[in-house]
This record gives C-alpha cells, structure tokens and sequence, in this order.
C-alpha cells in the first residue's frame, strides 16, 4: 500500500480532521506541481502565429462560477452542495472531471479523489439544465459508496488519473496516466476498456510516454473535416501534451473501427506547403506543435456549431487563468489565446478560491490545516453539448478544478466572434 493510499484509509466522512490527512498526503507530494504565481499579471491575449485569424473573444456576459459541483458545502456560500458528494458516496474533495456521453447519460472523470477509498471516482448525469447546476450520481460499489477505479496492470496513486474517455455502443474507453515519479510528474499513458458500465477496467495497450500523456479524444464524422487521414467513415481526434504544464498541443487521429489498435494512430505532423494540406506521420516523433505556447497539461478541445469554430481550453502559468483559443479546423491555425477566467478579475480570489491568510485574509473557503497555501485554477473540461448560442452569443459550459479548496466548480462563459 502506498503512502497516498495509507493515509487516505484514515480518512473516514465523520472526521473534520479529514483535510488535515490531505495535507499529509496528496497535497504534500502534489505542492511544488501546482504551484502558482498569485500576483502574476493577466495579458488580455496571446498572439497567434497567424497573419489574420478570426477570433472567437469573450463577451460582455464574461466568466462565472454556476456551482461547487463536489464536497458537502459551497465554501464561498456556506450553504450545502446540490450534490452532497461527502455524505451520499463518500467523495469529500476531488479535482478534474473530463466528461463525455454514454447511455444517454454524461459521465465524468474526477482524479485523485480523497474520501472513504481513496484512488480516483466516476460519476454520471442525466440533468440537461447546466444553470442550475448538474446533479451528480457516482459509479458506486457494494457500500454504497463511490468505487474507485481500478486498470490491472497499472498503477492508479497520485497524479495517476483518467484525463479522457467516450463511448462506443457499449464500451467506455478511458485515457490513463500512470508511472508517477518526482522527476516526471505523469510518466505515460494508457488506453483501457470497460464493459460494464465504468465499474471495471481491462487495459488495452500503452499509448505514450512523449507527447500524448494528457490526452482529450472527440469522435468525429471524417466526411465533415476534410484533410483528415480518412474521408469517410468514424474516427477519433486526439489532443495531446507531453511534460506535464511544460507541453504545446499535439494532434492524432485513429479511425474508431481500429482504436483496440495503436499502430492504427496517425500524427499531425504540420501542413504540406506545395498545397496546403495536412500531413499525417505513423510516428509519434514526428507530431508538429499545434502552436507554441509550452506550459500546457490538462486541456479539453470541442467544436461548437453556433460559432462554426474549434475552441480549445487549458491553464497556463503565464498568463495566469483559463486561456482559450479558436480554429476552422482541429489542427489550426489556432488563433491568439485569451484569458478568459483570471482569479483576480473574475471573482475567483476571496470568493471562491483561497487567497493565504498570510497574504491577505479575505475569504472563509480553504480547506482545514491548508489556509496558507493558495488556490489555482486548472482543469477546464468544457461540456459542449450544453452551449447555448441566442443573439450572436455562445455561453460555454465547463468544469475546473481550485486546488484550494480541493473542489471542482462548475463554470460559464459568454463568447462572441470577433
């Protein structure tokens, strides 16, 4: 049993003393990782390579927190949670929550999960209505409690998670990482399948340890994306990074009819200057940069037909927040990124992510034995199929992660062409 896992058995959901474990566990080894630069300044875009792209922008509406999807209470509100994760499942904390349909449901992947288990949690929701928040039920063993996910075959501790998933019929295919080390932070990738609803795992092959670690796969109809290594038939585009928050974007494709099969993926590998067209490798060395901006780790990507754009969502460093970007086509040109969630500015900081009490005490919301240390924002997973366009406007959907308190939130944004 490793030393995430001990600690967390200690763990039990009547014991206030629980986040104080946390502090001795995951957030202990996890720390230096996410560390953030509080005071960083925002810039208000990032340039692209382009010479002229059209811009998705954020709009007047801007960003908002709709909800604390996870934990017992709303910390900012001191009022419960919708979905009282603690006392229903045992979830106390959790970070992440890539989400993806399955059985007419939409399932989430939450990592690094801190309650009556330990490991990582799964949970499912037929609620359509995003501005009222989502109601969550967990993937859940004979206890009654969330039951965490298991792969044969890997390890599953700390910062060894589900990053991606989708259904096919009846399967869930899940990315995971594993080989979590102090010099590489998540050390490879996996592909596993389940046929029971995401109650059990079968492993299926390794993915990679380069450039596709972190990994966001959209299944698409090849007949509509031209320039793909298909031109007709299902497929499955895959975003990926490499070094964990020091990545640029890659892209792959594998037709959906061999995805049980690695030699089947295919890497974008830049455009062909005699005619403009993509290039597709049979080597994962050969992937091109989507663009440069190296400080990538999780990121989600989804087209959105109101804004017939490509938009892609990831937390960087510098600038600090929630940057997003907007292309005609999955592999680019992306445009300039822009901010649109900043914690300073959007109502995150002393509200509903810790600022340290000895920088300035404005807010009740860390976790307990954790009030010096300070939220980030990470993990935009967005929720395409719940945007809704009226008036020339998008509002997006979209998780993220505060590390401080160890929440996820449900969020929005309102977004115009530009």
């Amino acid at each position: 049993m490793g030393e995430k896992e001990a600690c967390l058995k200690k763990i039990s959901i009547a014991s206030l003393g629980m986040i104080l474990f946390l502090s001795a566990c995951i957030f202990r080894n996890r720390a230096a990782t996410v560390a953030v630069n509080p005071t960083a300044a925002a810039s208000a875009t990032i340039e692209s390579t382009a010479e002229s792209v059209s811009l998705v922008k954020r709009g007047a509406g801007g960003t908002h927190k709709i909800c604390q999807l996870t934990g017992d209470t709303d910390r900012e509100l001191n009022q419960p949670t919708l979905n009282q994760t603690g006392s229903r499942y045992g979830v106390l904390g959790t970070d992440l929550g890539f989400s993806f349909p399955f059985d007419s449901r939409l399932y989430f992947l939450f990592g690094d999960t801190v309650g009556v288990h330990g490991g990582d949690s799964i949970a499912y929701s037929s609620d359509s209505d995003p501005e009222d928040c989502l109601q969550l039920q967990f993937v859940t063993g004979p206890d009654g409690r969330y039951l965490p996910t298991k792969v044969p075959g890997i390890s599953l501790g700390g910062f060894e998670v589900a990053v991606g998933g989708f259904g096919v019929g009846n399967k869930i295919y899940v990315f995971f990482t594993t080989d979590h080390t102090e010099q590489k932070v998540m050390g490879r990738s996996v592909l596993a399948r389940s046929d029971d609803g995401a109650k059990s795992f079968t492993l299926l092959y390794n993915v990679s340890n380069e450039k596709f670690i972190n990994i966001d796969p959209v299944i698409v109809d090849t007949a509509a994306i031209p320039g793909l290594p298909e031109s007709s038939g299902m497929g499955v585009l895959l975003w990926g990074t490499g070094d964990y928050r020091k990545s640029n974007p890659y892209l792959a494709y594998v037709p959906l009819s061999s995805l049980e099969n690695r030699g089947a993926w295919r890497f974008y590998s830049g455009i062909d200057p005699t005619d403009g067209l993509p290039q597709w490798s049979d080597q994962e060395s050969d992937a091109a940069a989507l663009f440069d901006h190296p400080c990538l780790g999780e990121l989600s990507a989804a087209w959105y037909s109101s804004l017939g754009k490509w938009l892609m969502l990831y937390n960087c460093a510098l600038p600090r927040g929630i940057t997003m970007r907007s292309a005609d086509a999955p592999w680019g040109t992306w445009s300039g990124g822009e901010v649109i969630f900043q914690p300073w500015n959007d109502a995150g900081y002393c509200h509903f992510m810790h600022v340290a009490d000895n920088s300035q005490n404005c807010d009740p919301v860390s976790d307990p034995g954790r009030e010096n240390e300070w939220a980030g924002e990470y993990g935009p997973y967005m929720l395409p199929s719940m945007a809704r366009g009226q008036d020339g406007t998008t509002t997006i959907y979209y998780m993220m992660s505060v590390w401080n308190p160890y929440e996820v939130m449900l969020m929005k944004t309102e977004l115009i062409l530009g």
